[in-house]
């Protein structure tokens, strides 16, 4: 296949202090199999990469990997980004003659009943492949084209690495999907009119809060979400009252939640059903699909579109809680516009953050049961994650990750069997055989033979 790269060092970075440590443990993995390692995990009393210390808590993960901000790279791949869209924008495209506009390409369809989340990643990665490979299809979720920073062919590998920068600089990558938000998507004027209803004129929220509650009622989940949005609010260099927008799927959530918050900020919810503009008179009765009222909750689909803009016009900080899996890609791409709309074209710096609020009870296990491919937290699910940790409130990628180079990231055994099937094989660390790696792909090499027929 031929798609990640082994030893390219013309146009590697240099090594870093984790990476070192990282190459490290996986020799010593490697060359003296542990009898309790299977499929990559480690018996969780070996030390690991980080001298005698055996595994991170979440709030240690994100201080040690995404304290430094993303500020500086965004504003380069801003101008990348808008660089190609002035070229290759519909302003510009949709004026060309017939032949031309079909020379030219970069059209694009999709419809489908996913969430919004996941389908706003499908175009999002479309956009990106469009400015490094000048094509769309290929990848659908949220790493999976970060996989070319890894790519054995030089050219392709620079042009991720402009893109979504250095993988294992985890504490500078820029905000790529922010940015291309930024670009691509606005609200429609019926859906601005609900979001400046819900904040009746007055200034954006400071900090969106996202509960992704699935119907459960969680005292857990709350009381650790109250922590997170104190934290939140004690970072704020403002003498005035916070503003404070909540989303969530679940009603009762909102309600419960609500008199807590209002005891220190003014709190901020589209309430559809008391909304009179006009998409609620249109499609009010436009209710999802009954079996994904548990998934989606109650609202009418539509309801969604304005609670994203509405949560993404925080300035200062997105906080994400969850009944079962904290930080979804709806609430991940909320974080990557409000980001990029904090970020002016002429900063200097940046305060937004992007934190994940846990609850004790879903980290029994550690970081184990956040999976899901395209999950924010899915590359630190691995055997370095503490377990019994108490609550959290953790700074958190605004760009998810999609390797594990980072000094607390380590597999799942099931991502370590399923790099595998593509021939990358991963230590309990996150590390890769590079030797079995390049044997994997000498074999699956095309070898063309020819004949020479005399004539």
């Amino acid at each position: 296949m031929g798609l990640f790269m082994l030893n390219l060092r013309s146009v590697d970075p240099p090594a870093t202090p984790n990476s070192l440590v990282k190459q490290a443990a996986a020799r010593d993995h490697y060359s003296d199999p542990d009898p309790e390692t299977v499929g990559g995990v480690v018996n969780g009393t070996e030390t690991t990469k980080k001298g005698t210390r055996p595994c991170a808590t979440v709030e240690e993960m994100g201080k040690d990997d995404f304290r430094d901000g993303f500020w500086e790279n965004s504003l380069k791949v801003r101008r990348i980004i808008n660089q190609h869209f002035v070229f290759n924008g519909a302003q510009r495209v949709r004026s060309f003659p017939p032949e031309q506009f079909c020379r030219h390409g970069f059209v694009l369809g999709k419809a489908s009943e996913a969430g919004l989340g996941n389908e706003m990643y499908k175009i999002l990665s479309a956009a990106a492949l469009s400015i490094m490979l000048n094509r769309f299809q290929g990848t659908t979720d949220a790493v999976a084209v970060q996989f070319f920073l890894k790519n054995i062919h030089p050219e392709m590998r620079i042009a991720a690495s402009d893109l979504f920068g250095r993988f294992e600089a985890l504490q500078s990558r820029p905000n790529v999907f922010g940015e291309l938000m930024r670009v691509l998507i606005s609200p429609s004027q019926s859906v601005e009119e609900a979001v400046n209803w819900v904040l009746r004129g007055g200034a954006d929220p400071d900090i969106s809060l996202h509960m992704r509650m699935l119907m459960n009622r969680s005292i857990r989940a709350v009381q650790a979400a109250l922590n997170c949005i104190r934290k939140a609010t004690h970072n704020l260099k403002t003498t005035s009252r916070p503003r404070v927008v909540l989303v969530s799927d679940t009603p009762s959530l909102v309600t419960s939640i609500t008199p807590d918050i209002s005891k220190f900020a003014e709190v901020f919810h589209f309430n559809y059903e008391h909304f009179r503009g006009n998409v609620s008179m249109h499609v009010n009765r436009l209710q999802g699909p009954e079996f994904r009222v548990k998934d989606w909750g109650p609202a009418p689909r539509w309801v969604a579109f304005v609670d994203f803009f509405l949560a993404s016009r925080a300035k200062h900080a997105v906080v994400s809680g969850a009944h079962r899996r904290v930080g979804t890609t709806y609430a991940q791409l909320i974080a990557a516009l409000a980001a990029a709309n904090s970020l002016g074209d002429n900063s200097t710096g940046s305060s937004f953050s992007f934190l994940s609020s846990f609850q004790g009870n879903l980290l029994r296990e550690g970081l184990r049961f956040q999976i899901g491919w395209g999950h924010v937290w899915n590359r630190y699910a691995g055997l370095l994650s503490c377990h019994n940790q108490p609550n959290q409130c953790a700074l958190t990628p605004i760009l998810p990750p999609a390797w594990w180079d980072g000094l607390w990231q380590s597999p799942l055994p099931r991502d370590v069997r399923r790099l595998e099937d593509f021939g990358v094989l991963l230590s309990g660390f996150g590390t890769i055989d590079e030797v079995h790696l390049q044997t994997y792909c000498n074999s699956r090499k095309n070898v063309v033979k020819t004949i020479p027929i005399p004539l």
